[in-house]
């Protein structure tokens, strides 16, 4: 077997890969029978797998993914999008028979968001048919579960225990879903092979049945996850083992949109332990990244850099 420091890869992320329609300050009144204004609207590549290896690649982590684009223009423009972060391309699969999908989104003036998706959201590529393209790496994160790829229980086993087979450290991000619903009955098997998983608050709600951000993650450890974060938004983030619980602060900053924020907050979590940082740390880092993610629209645009979330952290002192 291949030594966990030998691997050509920090981490690989597999998931969902997509482009955002951005509209920001939609105005629901028309202004003619057939139109509406908004402020502002913008094309950004997106989907959780994307925001996570774009963002870890930035912060210097040597990051691949696996994902399904169909052979289109929207495909094209995620492969570059991805390419000049400086992610490793070369595991995604393209198919003429899927379209990449396309989300239409508004942004409202708090940084909340509503989306719309379509048939082409729901296609389910099969990563455990291409285990090779993801033992390489030291870490992988799911991108998400309960979403497709990730909502299928078999799928995310046999991705689980291939990576586990393989070495490798499992962080799984979550969303609610939106075609196909699971519980955390139907991942017992699954569950506890996840070393940290991330939920935000609303999804620990739905998964867990809690109200109580100590609560719900009491639930998920008691399905055998080792580490859970529920993040919190604008209240931060908490996390909890069998033997810790950190609770941290937000950032405070103003939002302007928080597509992506969850994303680019797991990304900077992960990089950091895969970095050797203690729990505490990698925490403060990555509530860094997610709050740097919410001061420009998209989820790839104002993160850039290490140095930048480290002096980020210097001036803010969060």
């Amino acid at each position: 077997m291949i030594r966990m420091e030998d691997k050509p890869l920090d981490l690989i992320c597999i998931g969902m890969a997509l482009v955002d329609s951005i509209i920001r300050g939609f105005d629901p009144v028309p202004v003619s029978a057939s139109g509406y204004r908004a402020a502002a609207g913008s094309l950004n590549v997106g989907g959780e797998a994307v925001n996570e290896a774009m963002a870890a690649a930035k912060l210097g982590t040597k990051t691949g993914i696996l994902c399904s684009l169909g052979e289109d223009e929207a495909g094209d423009l995620i492969v570059s999008a991805l390419s000049r972060c400086g992610v490793d391309c070369s595991q995604i699969i393209r198919s003429k028979e899927h379209p990449t999908p396309v989300t239409t989104m508004f942004v409202h003036e708090d940084g909340n968001r509503k989306s719309i998706t379509n048939g082409s959201h729901r296609y389910n590529f099969h990563p455990e048919a291409y285990s090779a393209r993801f033992r390489d790496a030291r870490a992988l994160v799911l991108g998400s579960l309960f979403r497709a790829p990730f909502d299928d229980p078999e799928i995310i086993h046999a991705v689980l225990t291939s990576a586990k087979a393989s070495g490798e450290l499992v962080f799984a991000d979550t969303k609610l879903p939106n075609f196909r619903f699971l519980t955390l009955d139907d991942l017992q098997d699954s569950l506890p092979l996840i070393d940290y998983m991330t939920p935000n608050e609303d999804e620990a709600r739905y998964y867990s049945g809690k109200d109580l951000p100590e609560e719900m993650a009491d639930v998920f450890l008691g399905y055998g996850v080792k580490n859970v974060i529920i993040k919190l938004g604008g209240k931060g983030c908490i996390f909890k083992n069998k033997e810790e619980t950190i609770r941290l602060p937000a950032c405070g900053i103003q939002a302007v949109d928080a597509t992506g924020a969850g994303d680019n907050f797991v990304a900077g979590f992960a990089s950091e332990i895969l970095c050797g940082a203690s729990h505490a740390d990698a925490l403060r880092f990555a509530n860094a990244c997610g709050a740097i993610c919410t001061t420009a629209v998209g989820a790839g645009t104002a993160l850039q850099s290490r140095g930048q979330v480290l002096q980020f952290l210097e001036e803010q002192g969060c």
